[in-house]
């Protein structure tokens, strides 16, 4: 005689924090179906029968739906290798907000202290457009000339202590979401993309003030070393090109849909 422990539906639904008539749902689906029966021909879930069950609600909490999830089980999909990438997932989202978290902190003590960026904020701006490396002073300096250099630190310093949350905060976090659509496969031609190309422009045109050679020389500088010029520092050569390649297409796509901006949208500094 077997000593393997069973449930019924109703002891199994309370244990579980379900309604039986979920467990009879499930069980309708095929998703999970009691897999022992009594001599007198009940239904009840075996310990394997649990394990699913366990399986199927962790993930429903990543958000799959009931049908994604019998294909994962019947398949033999691994559920702790899912929730292990759903974890690292978390995780990066965790030391992304903790960037956020003390960028943020450190502009609302710049704000609190009523700190104007000057000259010294130039190259704040530079790595807010295009990111400055280490040598990106010296990829600058090829591209701008010195009046083009004040004139930047100039504007950064008219925008007062609100230049710090843009470049700080808004301007990192566009070209991460940028990103982030990027890598999904999301189309350039999505709103979500054109939005963010918008703003991009928009803080572009308040760094430049519009100026239409100013901004392609800062445009030149990144193209000519990505590497010392990323929007994402730490990231390859070749990724910046994607993202930017990316950007460009959402540009180019947006002018052949009039509707999608207004005509104060496009700023002078971003014809190609």
């Amino acid at each position: 005689m077997s000593t393997e422990r069973t449930w019924k539906v109703g002891p199994l639904a309370e244990a579980s924090g379900l309604t039986v008539r979920t467990l009879h749902h499930w069980d309708g689906i095929g998703l999970l179906s009691p897999s022992r029966r009594t001599a007198a021909g009940h239904r009840e879930y075996t310990e394997r029968d649990v394990v699913r069950l366990y399986q199927v609600l962790a993930l429903r909490r990543l958000g799959l739906g009931l049908e994604s999830i019998a294909v994962c089980l019947d398949v033999g999909v691994d559920p702790v290798r899912l929730i292990g990438e759903h974890l690292a997932s978390v995780e990066s989202s965790l030391a992304a907000l903790e960037t956020l978290r003390q960028r943020l902190t450190r502009v609302r003590d710049e704000l609190a202290a009523e700190r104007v960026p000057g000259t010294a904020g130039l190259f704040g701006v530079l790595r807010a457009i295009g990111g400055v490396g280490p040598d990106g002073e010296r990829v600058l300096r090829r591209h701008l000339d010195p009046d083009q250099l004040r004139a930047l630190g100039d504007h950064a310093s008219a925008l007062g202590p609100a230049a710090h949350y843009l470049l700080e905060v808004e301007w990192p976090e566009l070209y991460r979401r940028a990103e982030e659509l990027r890598s999904a496969g999301v189309d350039p031609a999505d709103s979500r993309v054109r939005r963010l190309v918008r703003r991009m422009d928009e803080l572009s045109a308040l760094f430049t003030g519009g100026d239409a050679a100013l901004s392609g020389a800062v445009r030149a500088a990144w193209r000519a070393d990505p590497a010392a010029l990323a929007a994402t520092p730490d990231a390859p050569a070749d990724a910046w090109r994607d993202l930017a390649g990316y950007l460009d297409r959402a540009r180019a796509l947006a002018d052949r849909t009039p509707g999608d901006r207004t005509p104060g949208d496009r700023t002078p500094g971003d014809h190609r």
